[in-house]
């Protein structure tokens, strides 16, 4: 009989039973490293420019966080590696709202940089803006933790309104929902790996993800994964937060530099919310009973009897309390009766229960306040920005003055919260009597002229027509009040202004010349006057500033094109692509490009790789189809056509186009059809008249043929096909054959 194992021996066994899958996991992590497999996960790369060391925004970070076709990307970051001498340098954190978006170039912190150099002219600032769209505390953590490693004077933390949709939220669409921090952390840390990274590829593989899947879509994503008020995610939502909150203030405040921690403004009075859920669990009677006391509010609140209106949500209320549609009704209708403060409840219920949890709501606040009370010591400093932000009007209530739609902020808006930031720093730098800067001073510095400043709100006019903002009620009110801007500054803009700008602009340039947001939106207003030479050399200039960045390639490209330099413009574009792949703009430009070269094949893949990133993209399904008709692939062609109509059936091109080839195909009424919708939508067009007539001239339809030639000659008199078609016509019907 063999002896038993020694004690020695057992515990030599399990010694390599535990250190061999340790053994495994190092060799593989140093096999991918060397193979040079994977992504860096740090925030931060550091780069020459000009000969000189700097820290810049490494777009592959955000792959920890999101998958590959969706992931977010920082704005262009550039900071020397070396804090200069008697400089101050600010870090700005959180997510699109800190960003500036819709144009960071405009945003908060842009405006502050501009009040601290004129306030200050001797001091040297620098201001950092890492934060960007989508993400949340659970993305901000390891940025705060990078940051606290390059010798910031000032953090300035504006986040909360995506705890909900951003990474690890309740209602996101990124991953896993609402999941215990523990998990989050082991998750991220493991991302950090590259046995990590191709783990999770692995396992995004074997699910049918890969690397082609949808792109960014903004937040009509969300639309399906609505949540109910009550929903226990939300808790752990809160719970993350709080933790994640205390970890960037530790990390602010343990790198010894001050963090100024806001609560986070959002659109109370003018902005419905997204979605409302009701209580599944209601009887049938009360359910009934609710829907018919809220059909009766609306109605009287509709015929301006906003006190009854009040009464008959009250009654509703008690049956189901946590409908946010109802309560922001409620909220309008006691505001239309002179009692904000009881509207102010009522908002802050319809945001808190919001389906689409877009805003930060009062849990989030509550924790932001009760951060700013449980951290003692001097390097943290609270402020009430949403307080303060609210105190600006006469309800109390934050609303269009100040943001376009629920969380991002108006010019107005901006300069607000920027003149509050810079009134909290003053007392941390030399004493100074030099006034704060007028917001007019700030814009001239910023280069907002009216060129810049339009092609902003046309910009959100677009962003308006998607869902879910175009699904709110208030939509209509507030495109029109867009518009109404728009044509404003349209109307201001001449040529002597245009001069006063672009002088403005180079002086502004000579007192700092490294400012890539104001080179950018110089170039944007040179390109906006047709000056296109002089848009593409200051674009270059940026892209020697920002030779990482992917936008000064993308925007030199299109200028390139338009000038006829498709080479060029070509190589310009690709460069782009190379830098930022899920650059959905960048494909199509790209083939765009290429069909003026006559690469019909490689425009047609440039296409298909759009198509790939966002599938339902109708202007890009039609230019597609386009190219498969140069490539006789016809049949293709019309499906693309097909397509397009059915994703805008106000696109009268892809119905003209269609027509064109139903009639090569010889099926005359489909092309009938689709020639008689194009002439309909688009009854300024000549030619798609003309085609139409051709049609029905086909079809023996000779007075419908000779309306549509009438037609045609009325816009374009000197169109001569349509005047011979019309003769012979007229001939025709005098001496029929």
């Amino acid at each position: 009989m063999a002896a038993p194992p020694s004690p020695r021996r057992i515990w030599l066994f399990r010694l390599t039973a535990l250190l061999l899958p340790v053994l495994l996991m190092g060799l593989l992590e140093l096999s991918l490293r060397l193979g040079g497999y994977g992504y860096d996960p740090h925030f931060f790369k550091r780069m020459k420019i000009g000969g000189d060391d700097y820290f810049v925004q490494n777009d592959d970070f955000s792959f920890s966080f999101f998958p590959p076709e969706t992931a977010r990307n920082p704005g262009p970051v550039r900071m020397r590696a070396h804090k200069a001498p008697g400089t101050f340098r600010i870090f700005i954190l959180g997510e699109s709202a800190a960003m500036g978006d819709p144009e960071p170039a405009f945003g908060a912190s842009r405006y502050l940089e501009m009040l601290l150099r004129e306030k200050y002219p001797d001091r040297k600032f620098e201001v950092i803006n890492v934060a960007f769209t989508a993400i949340n505390s659970h993305v901000i953590v390891p940025i705060a933790r990078e940051c606290a490693q390059h010798e910031g004077d000032l953090w300035i933390v504006y986040m909360g309104n995506n705890e909900m949709v951003g990474p690890f939220g309740a209602a996101t669409v990124f991953g896993k929902q609402a999941p215990p921090l523990p998990y989050v952390r082991l998750v991220t840390a493991l991302q950090r790996t590259r046995t990590g990274q191709w783990l999770a590829a692995r396992s995004r593989k074997l699910k049918g993800r890969g690397a082609n899947g949808t792109a960014w879509a903004g937040m009509q994503m969300f639309l399906q994964n609505q949540i109910a008020p009550a929903s226990p995610l939300k808790e752990n939502v809160y719970r993350n937060f709080q933790k994640n909150l205390d970890d960037i203030v530790r990390a602010g405040t343990g790198s010894g530099a001050k963090v100024l921690l806001n609560t986070v403004a959002v659109n109370l009075k003018d902005c419905p919310p997204f979605a409302s859920l009701t209580n599944q669990n209601l009887s049938a009677a009360d359910r009934a009973r609710f829907e018919t006391l809220y059909a009766e509010g609306v109605q009287l609140q509709t015929q301006g009897d906003d006190a009854g209106a009040a009464q008959q949500f009250a009654a509703a209320a008690k049956l189901d309390p946590q409908v946010s549609g109802l309560q922001f009704h409620w909220g309008e209708c006691l505001l239309a009766q002179a009692n904000p403060a009881a509207a102010r409840e009522h908002f802050q219920l319809a945001c808190d229960d919001d389906a689409l949890p877009f805003r930060a709501d009062s849990h989030i606040n509550d924790a932001i306040r009760n951060e700013q009370k449980k951290s003692a010591g001097d390097n943290l400093i609270g402020f009430d920005a949403a307080g303060m932000l609210a105190a600006g009007n006469a309800a109390n209530l934050c609303g269009q003055e100040t943001f376009y739609e629920h969380v991002h902020f108006d010019f107005d808006g901006s300069y607000r919260l920027a003149l509050a930031w810079a009134e909290r720093i003053e007392p941390l730098l030399p004493r100074n009597t030099n006034a704060w800067a007028s917001q007019t001073v700030c814009e001239q510095m910023l280069g907002l002229s009216d060129w810049n400043r339009v092609l902003v709100l046309e910009h959100m006019l677009g962003r308006m027509q998607q869902p879910p903002l175009s699904g709110q009620a208030s939509n209509p009110q507030r495109m029109e009040r867009l518009r109404a801007r728009v044509n404003q500054v349209h109307q201001q803009m001449n040529a002597k202004d245009a001069t006063q700008a672009r002088e403005n602009f180079l002086k502004m340039l000579e007192r700092a010349p490294e400012d890539c947001e104001l080179r950018g939106n110089f170039a944007l207003f040179l390109q906006s006057i047709g000056d296109l030479p002089a848009a593409t050399a200051e674009w270059r200039r940026v892209q020697a500033l920002l030779p990482h960045d992917f936008l000064p390639c993308f925007q030199i490209g299109p200028l390139l094109n338009r000038q006829g330099q498709w080479a060029e413009a070509e190589a310009s574009l690709r460069q782009a692509l190379v830098m930022r792949p899920s650059l959905t703009e960048g494909w199509v430009e790209l083939g765009n490009v290429q069909v003026l070269q006559g690469k019909f094949a490689e425009a047609l893949a440039s296409y298909d790789v759009a198509l790939k990133q966002r599938p339902q993209d109708a202007p890009t399904l039609f230019r597609s189809g386009r190219v498969l008709a140069k490539l006789n692939r016809h049949a293709e062609a019309m499906e693309h056509y097909r397509a397009a109509s059915r994703l805008n059936p106000l696109d009268w091109e892809a119905h003209h186009e269609l027509g064109g080839e139903l009639d090569a195909a010889g099926q005359l009424d489909a092309a009938r059809t689709e020639f008689g919708e194009a002439a309909r939508l688009n009854p300024g067009n000549a030619r798609a008249h003309f085609n139409y007539g051709v049609l029905l001239a086909k079809q023996g339809n000779y007075a419908g043929a000779q309306r549509e030639f009438e037609a045609t000659l009325r816009l374009e008199p000197s169109y001569a096909r349509a005047q011979e078609y019309l003769n012979q016509l007229l001939k025709l019907q005098k001496h029929p054959q």
